[in-house]
């Protein structure tokens, strides 16, 4: 309005702006004439013509060559490839709309009702329920028992979770919970064979979902320790449960797991591992009341916002024994592989979001006079990440194809020793990974990667919990080296097989030779590195425990990228993938070690470097 007023009293300053805005004298009179359009005009002229296109997602299994061109050569059926087809349409048209309603309507707890009724309920948004049945049609957890395409069927399940996740509103998470507490079930006999349906149902009404209750106040890694559920027997059979659970991710789901332990006649327990149970409970009864759970509050949390996660007081819940007596955490390690492998799937699905949305976006974005896609510093960038997300992939797909192996009662002992140890492996560096690259691709959206109507923000804050949930990645590292110490080596033994028999089969790709040659360098000095450290003191391959488990993840991507390149369909395209991942250091063990950074002079500076100015 005051542009307005302004220009009124001065017809010169109209016909210069008019000049500088592009119009010609002819419009002056429009400019000129005090009603309500000639004002939206001159509004419309001062903010200009111009506005940015925003980066579209379109079908993300047409859009990903690396997944098509692996089912082309490991699963070649076509009602495969339809049904990807026709599911990826179905995320750009439903699901990813749905996803984003949980982001920005997120669960609120009600404790009360209006007459004062403690009630407890977790209420979620309508895209959430829409969520759950879609994930019932399509099969998301089913596909994984129905086991139709035999050792493959894992890869085929996985493949719909990778393209789902990025779009899901953390839905992923009761999924692979669900999709854990029914491969615990089954591996345990089948002990409550009405639940294991219900989680397997491609009914929408018959479908549901598990929770995971294992974190108490303790802390969530060391079980063995920080459980102080108590479970008591009761007259029928069942026992109830009291205790407090600090963490609790997909509180609305309709049963949970969680471990326990068991009081003798006295109300005595069995400390450490060996008194934890495992327990089935239902959590909601048909009128939605808890049975005997009290929400004390959700989580206020960096991410994940669309997912209900509270604090609980089990007071009474009633539960049933699911495992024997005092084999709770045996009994919960096959949920872990399954829950990791899913933390895998949807760090490697937000790699590949994130550089579909960058590649999309690089092809419209205009700067200094020319598209993103010219400026060949910003492709650098993008096929780095690209180079990333293509090892992150074929990491992911060579677990669940080993998944799948061990299901179907096809896999070898080597394949057994490199399940053990893999799914650890790529859990936890494809989390680290999965933030790298999600941050980095926001930069290529300048300032609009910041802005939280874009939607963008939040895949970085949900990125975050992906090396944090199902264990950080010192916990992790660590459990590698259990993996190898129970297996007496076994799983080192089958890794340095696996390695060398890729690497053989391309030896006679003159394209391919530098990324073989330092993947031969690497894995040579990685076997140097732990037969050294045989000999030393205990602590000092634990303090090598992270730098370890890089290396392994950085040698066996580099391996199965080399295979990708080798086979007959490949293109040039995977040739330049496996050299650029090769010329990175493979084995930062190595690296380190010839700098003495895991002697006992490194430990005393590292402490003394990280308490410097500490006040006691």
């Amino acid at each position: 309005m005051a542009l307005w007023v302004c220009c009124r009293g001065n017809r010169r300053a109209l016909h210069m702006l008019s000049r500088s805005l592009g119009y010609s004298s002819g419009s002056l009179s429009e400019l000129n004439e005090p009603n309500g359009h000639s004002h939206a005009l001159v509004s419309r002229s001062v903010i200009g013509a111009f506005f940015q296109e925003p980066p579209l997602l379109t079908n993300p299994f047409t859009q990903d060559a690396l997944l098509r061109a692996y089912l082309q050569r490991h699963l070649p059926v076509q009602e495969v490839e339809g049904d990807l087809l026709r599911f990826g349409e179905r995320i750009v048209t439903e699901i990813d709309s749905l996803g984003r309603q949980c982001e920005l309507n997120p669960p609120r707890l009600q404790q009360y009702d209006a007459w004062g009724r403690r009630v407890d309920r977790i209420i979620t948004c309508d895209a959430w329920t829409r969520l759950k049945h879609i994930s019932a049609q399509e099969g998301l957890v089913a596909s994984g028992y129905e086991r139709t395409y035999g050792e493959w069927s894992r890869v085929y399940q996985m493949s719909k979770i990778y393209l789902f996740a990025p779009s899901s509103g953390l839905y992923t998470c009761p999924l692979a919970m669900t999709d854990g507490a029914a491969k615990v079930i089954e591996s345990l006999g089948l002990p409550v064979t009405d639940v294991f349906v219900r989680l397997t149902s491609r009914d929408e009404q018959e479908f549901w979902t598990s929770g995971q209750w294992m974190t108490e106040r303790r802390g969530g890694s060391d079980v063995s320790t920080g459980t102080e559920t108590v479970a008591r027997r009761q007259q029928d059979g069942c026992f109830k449960l009291y205790g407090f659970k600090w963490f609790t991710s997909a509180t609305d789901a309709d049963v949970t797991l969680t471990l326990g332990r068991i009081t003798d006649v006295h109300g005595r327990t069995t400390p450490g591992s060996r008194g934890l149970s495992l327990f089935l409970a239902q959590v909601w009864d048909s009128h939605g009341s808890s049975n005997g759970v009290e929400v004390q509050r959700l989580k206020d949390k960096l991410g994940t916002r669309q997912l209900p996660t509270a604090e609980l007081l089990l007071d009474g819940m009633k539960a049933q024994l699911v495992s024997e007596e005092g084999r709770g955490v045996a009994s919960i390690a096959n949920m872990l592989t399954i829950t990791r492998i899913y933390n895998t799937v949807c760090a490697v699905g937000a790699m590949r979001r994130m550089t579909q949305l960058c590649r999309e976006y690089s092809c419209k974005r205009s700067v200094f006079g020319k598209l993103l896609k010219d400026h060949p510093l910003h492709i650098q960038t993008l096929s780095r990440l690209e180079v990333e997300t293509r090892a992150a992939f074929l990491l992911m797909m060579e677990v669940c194809r080993l998944l799948g192996r061990e299901e179907n009662q096809t896999c070898t002992e080597k394949d057994t020793h490199l399940l053990r140890l893999l799914t650890t492996v790529a859990k936890l560096y494809t989390g680290k990974q999965a933030l790298c690259v999600v941050s980095e691709g926001l930069e290529a959206f300048g300032g609009q990667g910041y802005i939280e109507d874009t939607g963008h923000p939040s895949m970085l804050r949900d990125a975050q919990v992906l090396s944090i949930w199902e264990g950080t990645t010192n916990v992790l590292s660590l459990d590698v080296l259990r993996s190898i110490e129970k297996s007496s080596g076994s799983v080192l033994q089958a890794f340095f097989t696996d390695v060398k028999e890729r690497l053989l089969a391309a030896g006679s790709s003159s394209a391919l030779r530098p990324a073989v040659s330092s993947l031969q360098t690497s894995l040579s000095g990685l076997m140097r590195f732990i037969q050294s450290a045989a000999t030393q003191p205990s602590g000092c391959l634990e303090l090598a425990a992270r730098d370890l488990s890089y290396s392994l993840a950085r040698i066996y991507m580099g391996a199965l990228l080399v295979d990708h390149a080798v086979w007959e369909n490949a293109k040039h395209t995977d040739v330049y993938a496996a050299l650029r991942w090769c010329e990175q250091d493979l084995c930062p063990v190595v690296s380190r070690d010839s700098t003495g950074c895991y002697d006992q002079h490194a430990v005393a500076m590292d402490t003394e470097l990280v308490y410097d100015g500490l006040k006691p």
